[in-house]
């Protein structure tokens, strides 16, 4: 499975994607993952171990918060991506 990282989170992983070769049965799982992985990511992500209201958390293109949240399952081959709020002028 795959995140892909958008904005400041991919600056701050120093990478746009991360592979990961970890079995997770959940989004939550996966994210763990990923932030054991780019530990730098943790204080802009979490926020007393919740993640933060403004970052949107995407398995295959949907928000899993519309859902299950971090207890969405994931399987091989889905898409994760971590979206921060982005703003332009």
């Amino acid at each position: 499975m795959q995140w892909k990282l958008f904005a400041d989170l991919a600056e701050t992983a120093g990478t746009r994607t991360v592979s990961l070769d970890a079995d997770c049965d959940t989004v939550g799982d996966a994210l763990d993952v990923l932030l054991s992985s780019r530990p730098a990511l943790e204080s802009r992500v979490l926020d007393d171990g919740e993640v933060r209201d403004h970052i949107n958390v995407l398995r295959n293109g949907e928000n899993v918060f519309t859902g299950e949240g971090l207890d969405t399952p994931v399987a091989d081959g889905d898409e994760l991506a971590l979206f921060p709020p982005v703003s332009g002028g």
